[in-house]
């Protein structure tokens, strides 16, 4: 059953969540501010209801790209059922959890009641949608699953030709080349086969961003987004290969010299060196204004040493985009530099072969294939004329300049787990027969298979909005920590339903679930775990608010 008038239903939701977000985020204004500015302590104070604030926006801005898909499809005479029918369940389920409470985790729910606001007015707008959420909805919606099985989606995506061509060569590759072999990957902890990284580079992994001068193909973040997903789809390993490039390469592009971008990006983008990024350290997570690996000059070179940690694909790599702190009189971001720092690729029996410079290998129970690392420095040497863009002091500022694009991709990531999560579920939903029918027929089983396909379309809409807005050149940093918000936690609900799908066979090891769940979980960790992405979003939505 597609609502009467659906595009003009989903705006109508997303109107409504807006109009709550205004209310909410004038009543935290009135607990966070001072004479009229934010006050940075009273919002560390309150950050339950600034946090729910933060999820009630991106909440807000799922709806409204939903509705505007749905409305350019319905204008093309392309809205069908395969569209219609997750879209209005998604917009029942979020505008009755922003009534209701929203779940920022499983153990924190914000509600408007939090703020002494009632959300009452929303009830008409939630009982027309209601019909759009019936058990008949979701039920069909698990035949229009089962009818897509193969594709790379189940809704149309609205993207033009070539894009659109792209997805499909990387769902094809994904299933041909990777998706077969990632768990046997995964169950013996290998780091993703050379030959396979190669074949990336072939297709044009590694420069899909970069500009056609250096060797890119200067396709866009909408085409990161699509590549991404396709790739995390048959191993998360394989869809993260691409982050580490493209924040060198946006480092380099942007605050580089000439020199610099002439040596490295022709490099990266042909997948000749694999960069790593070498930020975190022991006492210093989010806060990387704190951190203490130091440099220190003499003569043409720089002199590294202290320690950094989860580093991601560090063996293997062959060029370190290293933060550090130049000038040891501060005490915060003002005195990192960052540089391009050369390293010889290292082996599993030898991961760092390069003098003033050592490290250990950290075990985890997920996200595996580049394996991560902890790195010892004791006076490793860089050369000066590897100093990013030749300036001390300016490393903080030139990394936060990329971190919109990282968590525009890892918002593509957790789609393609989350997409991940919803083939095995459905197969084995499909395949499993209790009482003498296809479990996919009961009810439970049904709504969280169709509940995950709604998250799915939505959180695709805003990672895709998020990264249109960052290829017109606009500031997007609000978008792409919402989209990293809402896409981390699809993924977690998403491999956690897959797995009580399979009940206990979802428990086994040798079950690919059991690996997506696993995946799934870092997503709302790194790249800014989930309390500190919606610490930001606040913050920026509360900064000039009167």
């Amino acid at each position: 059953m597609i609502l009467q008038n659906l595009p003009a239903r989903l705006t109508e939701a997303a109107d409504s969540a807006e109009a709550l977000v205004a209310r909410m985020k004038q009543a935290t204004m009135a607990r966070v501010s001072s004479e009229g500015r934010l006050d940075r302590r009273a919002l560390d104070a309150e950050q339950h209801v600034a946090h729910g604030l933060a999820w009630a926006a991106s909440y807000a801005e799922t709806l409204r790209q939903t509705a505007a898909w749905a409305k350019a499809l319905d204008a093309e005479g392309r809205l069908g059922e395969a569209e219609a029918l997750p879209a209005q369940l998604l917009a029942f389920e979020y505008l009755s959890q922003l009534a209701g409470g929203v779940p920022m985790n499983q153990g924190e729910t914000f509600r408007p009641g939090d703020l002494g606001l009632d959300a009452g007015d929303l009830a008409p707008i939630i009982e027309r949608l209601r019909p759009g959420a019936s058990q008949a909805v979701k039920t069909r919606i698990v035949a229009l699953l089962e009818a897509a099985r193969g594709r790379p989606s189940l809704e149309a995506s609205g993207l033009d030709e070539t894009l659109e061509q792209v997805r499909d060569q990387f769902h094809a590759f994904t299933n041909e080349k990777i998706s077969p072999h990632a768990h046997g990957w995964h169950l013996r902890d290998e780091l993703i086969p050379l030959p396979l990284i190669e074949e990336l580079a072939e297709l044009g992994v590694f420069g899909l961003t970069a500009p056609e001068a250096y060797g890119g193909s200067g396709l866009g973040k909408v085409a990161m987004c699509v590549v991404s997903e396709a790739l995390s789809r048959g191993w998360i390993g394989t869809g993260s290969l691409g982050t580490r490039s493209e924040i060198a390469a946006e480092l380099i592009l942007v605050h580089g010299t000439d020199e610099q971008k002439q040596r490295f990006l022709p490099a990266i983008a042909s997948g000749q060196i694999i960069p790593t990024a070498v930020f975190t350290e022991p006492e210093a997570g989010s806060d990387l204004g704190s951190l203490r690996t130091r440099a220190v000059r003499n003569g043409d070179a720089w002199q590294v040493t202290g320690a950094k940690t989860w580093i991601t694909h560090a063996a293997r790599a062959d060029l370190m985009t290293l933060l550090v702190r130049t000038d040891p009189s501060s005490k915060d971001h003002r005195g990192l530099s960052m540089f391009l720092a050369e390293k010889p690729r290292g082996t599993v029996a030898a991961p760092f072969p390069a003098a003033g410079m050592d490290g250990g290998e950290i075990g985890v129970i997920g996200y595996r294939g580049m394996k991560e690392y902890e790195i010892a420095f004791d006076g490793f040497s860089v050369p000066h004329a590897n100093l990013l863009g030749g300036q001390e002091g300016q490393g903080f500022s030139q990394l936060m300049a990329t971190f919109e694009s990282a968590r525009i991709q890892t918002a593509a990531r957790a789609i393609g787990v989350a997409q991940s999560a919803l083939d095995l579920a459905l197969d084995y939903a499909l395949a499993r027969r209790q009482f003498t029918q296809s479990i996919a027929d009961f009810p439970r089983v049904a709504n969280k298979l169709a509940y995950m396909a709604a998250e799915i379309l939505g959180a695709r809409r805003l990672a895709w909005f998020a990264a249109g807005t960052k290829d017109e050149g606009r500031r997007c940093d609000l978008e792409a920590g919402m989209a990293k918000l809402v896409a981390a936690r699809v993924a977690w609900a998403c491999a956690d339903n897959a797995v009580q799908i399979h009940g206990g066979t979802g428990f086994a090891v040798e079950q690919p679930v059991s690996r997506v769940l696993a995946d799934a979980r870092i997503l709302n960790i790194f790249e800014g775990a989930g309390e500190i992405q919606a610490q930001v979003i606040a913050r920026r939505m509360l900064e000039g608010a009167n």
